[in-house]
């Protein structure tokens, strides 16, 4: 199976490590969240890579930088479903997980920045 070539890119590796990292962490959340706040994390998080994705299959710089803003919208939806877990939470250590979402915020900003 060949790479495809949002593959390659560093703010999609990433979103797929974030995302990751999120099912680990709601996995440490209580069964009562199921169908709150586990589901809407889970689906925000898997919304950022698959967005850069389709975003990068698109023809035109300006329809990928719009996928792009899509991904840097469900990353910021995430970095606040993180700040609700922890107010709720607290147990579970969630500050790692948000450092990485806006470091994977910064990321997809600047790319969106190269595209002009």
């Amino acid at each position: 199976m060949t790479e495809s070539s949002f593959e390659r890119l560093a703010i999609w590796q990433r979103g797929i490590e974030v995302t990751r990292n999120v099912y680990r962490f709601t996995k440490k959340l209580p069964s009562s969240e199921n169908f709150g706040l586990i589901s809407q994390m889970r689906r925000a998080a898997i919304s950022i890579p698959s967005n850069i994705a389709e975003g990068r299959q698109r023809s035109t710089k300006k329809d990928f930088a719009q996928f792009l803003r899509i991904a840097l919208g469900s990353a910021a939806e995430l970095e606040t479903q993180i700040i609700l877990s922890e107010q709720l939470y607290p147990g579970p250590d969630a500050s790692v997980l948000r450092t990485s979402v806006q470091e994977l915020q910064r990321m997809i900003a600047s790319f969106i920045k190269k595209l002009g």
